[in-house]
């Protein structure tokens, strides 16, 4: 629906090459600043012309937010610029943390994974066709939300969690570090802030402008993965219209420690069911103790879809959500287990 103009607007490009650097350009610009990682979000803004900035910050040319490192005691840290790709292709993240090489590898093709970013496709806005078209939607600073009306398209859209609002989140590599317990480090105007991968996302009950923790003058810096579920199960699987690359329509991603056949530990988490990735904590304590069967598969689906509301077209993603869960859970036996 939305109107390729091509010729972006005028803006001032930056190009810093330190953390501090960039700290003192959006410091300075703030709400005129645009922070730009791999650019493919962003480009798709600018040729709408749907978002003018009068700053664009272009953290190409920053080396320490690119490269994944080892942590002191274990664990990895990924910097925020660091290509898809390359998480895909790491490999202690290949051997270790799987779920997330085969989250990051699901969202996007191999051309979009070379530019496109760890740190962009967790921050990435959503896909609604009427935001990004320029409707004048609730997400936009209008009144109304044109996915949830009698006549809307609203197939994609959120079954859980909505409030004026139902656009979804689209990351696939989201739900994977929510799994994995990720941290997520981000500089501020006072210092380094470290929070919880699941808190790092906010629905539109906390602030319909924005679908992360974000503010102006604030900047992701890296993403940390804790040795505590380096090895474990692992379960990612997506749902799609096109295999070869699409939006989710929805994913799970499970973690999972399974001692003398009885679940000890599991982080559950979808995404695309909501306006932000949902951790599925009511399941884990449903499950844990439990042996990871069909059976418990099928309570965990059922409790997982509690409190859903579908909208006109997508009706379908409860059934859905409800039989992702019971697979993570369960287990099938198409399923890729690492």
């Amino acid at each position: 629906m939305a109107v390729i103009r091509d010729v972006m607007p005028a803006f001032e490009l930056f190009q810093p090459p330190t953390i501090d650097d960039t700290m003192r350009l959006i410091g300075q610009y703030r709400e005129d600043a645009w922070v730009m990682a791999g650019g493919l979000d962003t480009f798709d803004w600018l040729k709408d012309r749907i978002k003018r900035p009068k700053v664009v910050v272009d953290l190409s040319q920053i080396s320490e937010l690119r490269g994944i490192r080892a942590l002191d005691g274990g664990g990895l840290e990924i910097g925020a610029t660091t290509t898809l790709t390359e998480v895909v292709r790491h490999p202690v993240i290949r051997e270790k943390y799987s779920i997330l090489s085969t989250g990051a590898e699901a969202a996007a093709s191999p051309q979009i994974r070379n530019q496109g970013t760890l740190g962009g496709n967790v921050s990435q806005d959503t896909r609604c066709w009427y935001y990004r078209a320029g409707w004048p939607c609730y997400r936009a600073g209008g009144n109304t939300c044109f996915a949830d009306t009698p006549t809307a398209i609203n197939r994609e859209h959120a079954i859980l969690g909505a409030d004026r609002c139902v656009a979804v989140n689209p990351s696939d590599s989201a739900p994977a570090l929510i799994a994995l317990d990720a941290k997520f480090v981000i500089r501020t105007p006072k210092g380094e802030r470290v929070v919880n991968a699941e808190d790092y996302f906010i629905g539109p009950g906390t602030d319909i402008t924005r679908m992360n923790i974000l503010r102006p003058g604030d900047l992701l810096t890296a993403i940390r993965l804790p040795a505590d579920w380096a090895g474990a199960k692992f379960y990612f699987e997506k749902v799609r219209d096109r295999n070869v690359w699409d939006f989710p329509l929805m994913n799970v991603a499970a973690a999972m420690v399974v001692t003398d056949g009885k679940i000890e530990r599991i982080r559950l988490a979808v995404n695309a069911a909501a306006a932000r990735p949902l951790r599925l904590t009511a399941v884990e304590d449903a499950v844990r103790g439990k042996e990871p069967n069909a059976a418990t598969g099928e309570m965990a689906g059922r409790l997982a879809v509690q409190g859903a509301r579908p909208l006109r077209f997508n009706g379908y993603k409860i059934p859905l959500m409800r039989n992702l869960v019971k697979r993570a859970i369960g287990g099938v036996e198409k399923a890729e287990w690492a």
